[in-house]
């Protein structure tokens, strides 16, 4: 009997919860780290990341406006997922990182706790971040915490692997406030990213809630800096980029930039805060 014809996966861009390729029909080899082919991929254009945005705007309503519980389902249900294709992830890291069983594994289960904890927060962190303020006078003083809107990420770039962790480190904080994300994977080790966005696909997430381009983030960067349509900016994985013109671009379209933390962000408090914009509201008390 012949050897079965092995058949490459093309991985495609995630765009509006669907996974098309570039409009501009480019692509580029996935290698391992000694050079071996992988995959192709798809590398995106200035045209794929406008209609990116587009679908984030788009879904951006229906996502900030569900309820804190039904958007933490929603992410415990991404974590369920995840854990399902646990095997497929970690076979991707192995092949695309050059990790061994045990690290590719452990990759993977730190990305599913990561995402759990983050999870978990969706119903509890305006608690914390919100206040009642003393005013002199017969009112109710509030500030709560709501989502930015449209927020653009560049994922790190890990030479040493992790990129499915830092992928979920960037991208799980900006969801649990109601933002919706446009997110430049990995160029490298862009694998997981693409899976990760078939099990959103899978996993009740809005099409476009979460939209994955591939590719250089040198070229797209500095047209998402740029769109006037994106409200917030994380740089986490532009650290080999020009970050002046880069904070230009983004001062003329008055986003929020933030910056990058040492290594791959993990859990905090402060990476959901830092996608959130306070409201402050007054209620006269009753006069009963």
């Amino acid at each position: 009997m012949a050897d079965r014809l092995s058949i490459p996966k093309t991985y495609k861009l995630a765009i509006g919860g669907a996974f098309p390729r570039s409009e501009s029909g480019r692509t580029y080899e996935v290698v391992t780290p000694k050079g071996a082919f992988l995959a192709n991929a798809a590398l995106a254009s200035r045209k794929d990341a406008r209609d990116a945005v587009v679908a984030a705007r788009a879904a951006f309503s229906g996502w900030a406006g569900a309820t804190a519980y039904n958007r933490g389902q929603v992410l415990y249900r991404i974590a369920e997922v995840l854990e399902g294709r646990r095997a497929q992830f970690a076979d991707e890291i192995r092949a695309s990182e050059g990790a061994t069983a045990l690290q590719a594994a452990a990759q993977v289960d730190a990305a599913i706790d990561l995402w759990v904890w983050y999870a978990g927060w969706t119903d509890k962190f305006t608690q914390v971040a919100g206040s009642g303020n003393p005013v002199a006078g017969p009112y109710f003083n509030l500030s709560v915490p709501e989502p930015t809107g449209v927020v653009a990420i560049v994922a790190p770039q890990e030479p040493k692997g992790a990129s499915l962790l830092g992928l979920v480190a960037t991208v799980a904080p900006a969801l649990v406030a109601g933002n919706t994300v446009v997110v430049v994977a990995d160029r490298a080790h862009p694998l997981s990213a693409i899976s990760l966005a078939e099990v959103l696909a899978t996993s009740d997430v809005p099409g476009g809630v979460v939209n994955v381009l591939t590719g250089s983030p040198a070229e797209i960067a500095p047209w998402l800096a740029a769109h006037a349509d994106v409200n917030a900016l994380d740089l986490s994985g532009a650290g080999a980029l020009d970050w002046v013109d880069l904070e230009i671009a983004a001062a003329d379209t008055l986003k929020r930039i933030v910056s990058p933390e040492p290594g791959v962000p993990s859990r905090s408090l402060q990476r959901i805060l830092a996608f959130t914009e306070t409201k402050t509201v007054w209620h006269t008390k009753s006069l009963l």
